[in-house]
Parts: C-alpha cells; sequence; structure tokens
C-alpha cells in the first residue's frame, strides 16, 4: 500500500507542478510577490497531496517565537520535505540553494523568478561573499533567508559540519537567527520514492540574537540548539517502526 500511494503521490505532484511553474512565469512581469504567492500555494498543495494520499502529517512547535522582523533560518536539512514546508509556514522569504536547482526542468525556472541565493558551494569565499551581499539586500527588503547549513540532505541520526554562511550573514547584518529541528527524514528521505505515513515534528526555538557575536560562536550555538532538539524529537515523537527501517 505504501508503493502504491507513493506512486499516485508522485504521480499528482508530477501533473500539479508544470501548470503552477507556467502560472509563475505567467504572472512574473506583474513583481515578484506575485509569483511568490503562486509558489506558495503549490507548496501548500503538496503538502495536502502528502497527507491525504500518503497519510503524512506535520506538527509545529514553537510558533511563539516566529518573529514579526526578518531573520535568518537556520535549519536542520534531511528532506526537500521541509524546503516545501517552509514557504507555506512562515513569512516572505528567499532560501540559499544550489546554483544546480535552477536548470532543473519547470521547478527551476519557477524557482529562479523567487529570487534564490543559487550559490556554487564549490567557490568558497566567494560563495560566503555572495550569501552576505544578496542576503543583505533581501533582509533589507523585509524578506527572511533560509539556509540549510549541512549544505545537503543528511539522514536521521547523521550530522554534517554547519557552514558558516547563514551565521556570518545573521551576525553581519545584526539579524536574528531562527533554529529549527525537525525529523522529517525518517518519512520523506532523501532521494527516495517512498513516503511513510506518519507525523512529521517540526520544532522553532527562540531567535538567537547576533548582535556583537563572533560568527563562528554564533554558528556553534545554532548547531548545538538543532541537533539537540533533533535527538528530543527523536526521543518525544518516535517515528513507526516501519519508517525508522526505511532509514
Amino acid at each position: 500500500m505504501i508503493v502504491l500511494r507513493s506512486a499516485l503521490f508522485a504521480l499528482c505532484q508530477a501533473l500539479v507542478t508544470p501548470p503552477f511553474a507556467l502560472a509563475m512565469l505567467l504572472v512574473a512581469p506583474f513583481g515578484s510577490n506575485a509569483p511568490y504567492a503562486v509558489s506558495r500555494t503549490w507548496c501548500r498543495c503538496v503538502l495536502v497531496l502528502a497527507r491525504v494520499i500518503c497519510g503524512l502529517d506535520w506538527r509545529v512547535e514553537g510558533l511563539e517565537h516566529i518573529p514579526d522582523r526578518p531573520v535568518v533560518v537556520l535549519s536542520k536539512h534531511q528532506s526537500a520535505w521541509e524546503t516545501i514546508l517552509f514557504p507555506a509556514l512562515f513569512p516572505r522569504q528567499v532560501q540559499v540553494v544550489k546554483k544546480e536547482l535552477l536548470w532543473v526542468p519547470f521547478f527551476g525556472w519557477a524557482l529562479a523568478l523567487l529570487r534564490p541565493i543559487a550559490i556554487d558551494r564549490k567557490s568558497g569565499r566567494a560563495a560566503l561573499e555572495q550569501i552576505l551581499r544578496q542576503g543583505r539586500e533581501r533582509l533589507a527588503k523585509g524578506w527572511w533567508v533560509v539556509v540549510f547549513p549541512e549544505g545537503t540532505r543528511t539522514a536521521p541520526g547523521q550530522r554534517r559540519e554547519y557552514a558558516i554562511g547563514g551565521a556570518w550573514l545573521a551576525a553581519r547584518t545584526g539579524t536574528p537567527v531562527l533554529p529549527v529541528a525537525h525529523n522529517a527524514g525518517y518519512f520523506w528521505r532523501r532521494n527516495a520514492f517512498m513516503k511513510y505515513p506518519g507525523t512529521i515534528t517540526v520544532r522553532i526555538g527562540p531567535p538567537i540574537a547576533s548582535e556583537g557575536t563572533n560568527p563562528k560562536q554564533l554558528n556553534k550555538i545554532a548547531e548545538n540548539w538543532i541537533e539537540t532538539e533533533v535527538s528530543r524529537i527523536d526521543r518525544d515523537h518516535a517515528p513507526t517502526d516501519e519508517a525508522r527501517r526505511s532509514v
């Protein structure tokens, strides 16, 4: 049944994506907010499809920590799922992404209209300067900046070194960091066809002040909070044995 549900979900997602991408192209002349509104609707549509077809629901803890000012979000990265949730959950935002995503037909073309910070992860210092330059511009517009400091999706129970780009941007601009932990990787794995039923837990932490903080220290504070909360989520909201065995 999980195979059949996953196949149906993949088919539905493939069917709805091109029309939404086309709609974004059609409304692009009206400014960047119009394509963004269409993209948020696509995100919500995919989340509903995942819940209805695959039985994949979600809960958010810590909504009271969401501020009314732009922040730099530093989040655990286990799945493509959180990249879909965040536009539906948080205010107007851009994500720091690898530039190769812009080449994906339909999805990448639509993504480019949202003005993400698309970096070459191999460019080192140049990528850091790009994050600072373009991130400062986006924050000045009142947009949030979402960064996945691990750089790539990491399986549950594993961790990668946290890149400093997001913390560097926050510290250099005096912008608070909003840390986010979750366990999406148990249900929607990296590059995996199968989508497992259950409830993903997303935990939002209190904003971390960045003024007068060294970027490395800020990055470490956020990393410690995220990784600690990921472990607590695994303990407090353990996924089904079937989902856990899939990892």
